[in-house]
């Protein structure tokens, strides 16, 4: 989809679409003014006719208003214009996108970027536009015989009052369309079944990546060499499997070389039947999605090598499939990690900590000046935070509070679970170093525990997205998520 700017007059302007803003009590934003005065007042009569409301997603789609050239208007509820906040903000371009997405609009003037969001300039809302038109456009239909015909979204313009809001509206759509690009590579991998996406697909699409962009070099380690390494926890995992792990290296040289990188460590379970732990039948299909932490990783690189980025970014995925097979790892069986620390299998189905640990412990190669894994990694995450926010932990406040606070500017949360010394407790074994398990109570922080193990030597967070990654039901498919995050937050990092 490409963006635009736009500041010409707009009631003249030729759209298949034009995106209006209303308040509440038929309160109009200046230019939904400008096209009711040109129709002679003739959609203020609609609203009221219509008893369109204005509350927040509210929409009404109009078709060929007299004084304006637009086919279409779309106005859109904003709610009360007192208490327009950023998420009520989203969530108006996300109704006007579903409207948008079934009608054979090619090309659509959005006029929304005048409606004031406190603390939100418009190079953030030009950032949500894009970013919401272009997500919100996403369907997967790659293994589908017969896609449906959909009618595609090709163009968006934006309406800007002057030159300069057009100048900081064209750095914010480039933004939100590169992590929208992101997100979609995430999903497209995330959507794909385990026969197609394997370890070996995973690795090639990294390398497409780097083919891609200059800036981007891509390794990829066999299980042989993962061996000389000492890797015997990732080993253990994929010793179930026919298909061979692969430990998928990124490194984005975007900074100066001193410059330490940001490490994005994702797990790449690309499926988990839970080994001889083996999982319910019901909705296991959907442990294809086991290796979003993976997929985001490469999302998110994506996203930063598009943007040019000036920071150095290393991404490392683990891949595995975690299967039943008569060679693989059993409950009670104990390996030994990359960092030579011992661990006893309880649960082969708590496999996502075995295969990040080793490589939590590979990362310290590169010295980084801060580690951040991602993963698909508790059931209890998900009974703990639903599916709204991301599980976090970490042990340094300060990156703690720098990934929330990225997350609340993205509009994709997390939020903070202790990492205290009581739960450490948990992680005993009679038989080796530590358990892969630390029992029913406080799952979602005991893994982290596990992990934290592993982490000692730098600055590290962890993101437990077992509830944001995918969608189940009607809407299941993958959300994208963490990538607007993750992306903030290395935004953020740009230096001044």
């Amino acid at each position: 989809m490409d963006f635009s700017p736009h500041t010409g007059t707009i009631e003249k302007k030729r759209t298949d679409c034009l995106i209006l803003g209303a308040y509440e009590k038929y309160k109009l934003t200046s230019s939904a003014e400008k096209i009711d005065q040109a129709a002679d007042g003739t959609l203020s009569k609609l609203l009221k006719r219509e008893n369109f409301k204005g509350q927040a997603g509210d929409t009404l789609l109009l078709h060929q208003l007299p004084g304006c050239r637009a086919d279409r208007i779309l106005l859109v509820g904003l709610g009360k214009k007192k208490t327009l906040t950023d998420k009520i903000y989203r969530k108006a371009l996300d109704a006007a996108i579903q409207t948008i997405a079934g009608i054979p609009a090619k090309r659509t003037l959005c006029a929304l970027l005048e409606a004031p969001v406190p603390g939100c300039d418009s190079r953030w809302k030009a950032r949500q536009i894009a970013l919401a038109f272009a997500d919100g456009c996403y369907r997967f239909t790659e293994l589908k015989s017969e896609p449906n015909a959909l009618p595609v979204l090709a163009h968006l313009d934006l309406h800007c009052r002057d030159k300069e809001e057009s100048e900081t509206a064209v750095r914010g759509a480039r933004e939100g369309h590169a992590i929208a690009a992101g997100m979609k590579l995430t999903k497209d991998l995330a959507n794909l079944p385990g026969n197609i996406c394997t370890p070996a697909y995973l690795a090639d699409r990294a390398q497409q990546l780097a083919d891609r962009y200059r800036k981007l070099k891509v390794t990829v380690l066999e299980e042989a060499e993962m061996e000389k390494l000492g890797m015997g926890a990732l080993l253990a995992v994929s010793r179930g499997s026919r298909q061979p792990a692969k430990l998928i290296v990124l490194e984005y040289q975007g900074g100066k070389a001193k410059d330490r990188p940001t490490a994005l460590v994702g797990k790449g379970l690309t499926f988990d039947a839970g080994g001889i732990s083996l999982k319910p039948s019901e909705s296991m299909d959907e442990m294809k999605y086991d290796m979003c932490g993976g997929a985001s990783v490469l999302g998110t690189l994506l996203t930063t090598a598009e943007l040019d980025l000036p920071l150095n970014v290393v991404g490392v995925i683990p891949a595995s499939e975690n299967l039943p097979d008569g060679n693989a790892i059993k409950p009670g069986d104990i390996v030994k990690t990359m960092a030579g620390k011992t661990v006893e299998i309880l649960n082969t189905d708590a496999e996502g900590r075995l295969i990040l640990c080793d490589a939590l412990t590979y990362t310290e190669r590169f010295e980084p000046k801060r580690v951040i894994d991602i993963a698909t990694l508790t059931g209890a995450c998900l009974v703990a935070l639903g599916r709204h926010a991301t599980g976090l932990l970490a042990n340094e406040e300060d990156l703690a509070h720098t990934l929330i606070k990225a997350g609340e500017a993205a509009l994709d949360r997390a939020w903070q679970l202790p990492l205290w010394d009581e739960f450490q407790e948990q992680l005993k074994s009679n038989f080796a170093d530590l358990p892969n398990i630390g029992g029913r109570e406080g799952g979602t922080i005991t893994a982290a525990c596990f992990l934290s193990r592993f982490t000692e030597k730098f600055t590290w967070a962890h993101l437990d997205i077992a509830g944001t990654a995918w969608n189940t039901g009607q809407n299941k498919g993958a959300t994208g998520r963490p990538v607007p995050l993750l992306s903030q937050f290395l935004l953020d990092q740009r230096p001044e």
